[in-house]
C-alpha cells in the first residue's frame, strides 16, 4: 500500500506539467498458475492454464513522452483453466488492479516508436474452478472463493503514439494463507491523450 501511495504522489508532481488521460488496456496470458490456501479435501489446491486466456480493462494516466503513471484494472478470464492433478472444474477468473511506472516506450506517447519498460504494484482478486464444480468435491466441503494476493508486474515492450505492446510477468503472494499466483503473458495499452489532454507549459511558449 505504501508503495502504491508514492506511486500515486508521483503521479501529481507529473501532472503538473505533462498530460492526462484515459485508455484501455488488454492481455493475453501464455500461462497463469494460481494457487489456493490449503484445504481439508486433501485434493490439489493449484490451477493453471496456458490457453484461451483473455483480459481487459480501463486506465487511467498521466505523464509524457519519456515516463507515465497508469493505474490500471483488469478481468482476466481463462476458460479452460483446471487443475491436472486433481480435476474438480474448470475456468479462472481474476482481476488485477495495479498502479504502474511506464518509462520510455511504455509511456507511449512519443510519435517516435521506442523500446521501454514498466514496473507495477497493486493486488489481485482470484478465483479457480469458476463452473462445472464437481459434486465430489463439494461433498469433501471443498469450495472456492476469491483469494486476494498482492502483485508486482514488470514488463518490456515497444509502443508509439498512444499504443504499446509489450510482454510482462506478475507474481503474487499473501502470506496470511501461503496462496500465490504468476501469470506471463502479453499485454496492449491504448491511451487516448487527446480525450483529456493538458499542454505542457513549454507548448504555450
Amino acid at each position: 500500500m505504501k508503495q502504491i501511495l508514492t506511486i500515486l504522489l508521483l503521479g501529481l508532481v507529473t501532472f503538473s506539467y505533462g498530460q492526462f488521460g484515459i485508455g484501455l488496456t488488454a492481455s493475453n496470458d501464455l500461462y497463469q498458475y494460481i494457487q489456493n490456501p490449503d484445504d481439508e479435501t486433501g485434493e490439489s489446491t493449484s490451477a493453471g492454464s496456458a490457453l484461451l486466456n483473455v483480459g481487459v480493462g480501463p486506465k487511467i494516466w498521466v505523464g509524457g513522452n519519456d515516463f507515465s503513471l497508469s493505474l490500471e484494472a483488469q478481468a482476466n478470464l481463462g476458460l479452460l483453466g483446471l487443475s491436472a492433478k486433481d480435476y474438480k472444474g474448470l475456468g479462472i477468473v481474476s482481476f488485477p488492479i495495479m498502479a504502474k511506472m511506464n518509462f520510455k516506450g511504455l509511456s507511449a506517447l512519443d510519435k517516435e516508436g521506442r523500446f521501454g519498460w514498466s514496473l507495477g504494484a497493486g493486488i489481485q482478486y482470484s478465483k479457480t474452478e469458476l463452473f462445472y464444480l464437481k459434486d465430489s468435491f463439494e461433498e469433501k466441503g471443498g469450495s472456492r472463493a476469491f483469494e486476494k494476493t498482492f502483485v508486482g508486474q514488470v514488463g518490456y515492450g515497444f509502443g508509439i503514439s498512444g499504443f504499446s505492446a509489450h510482454v510482462f510477468t506478475r507474481y503474487g503472494y499473501n502470506p496470511d494463507y501461503d496462496a500465490h499466483v504468476f501469470h506471463l503473458g502479453i499485454q496492449y495499452d491504448f491511451n487516448f491523450p487527446k480525450l483529456a489532454k493538458i499542454s505542457s507549459p513549454e507548448s504555450e511558449l
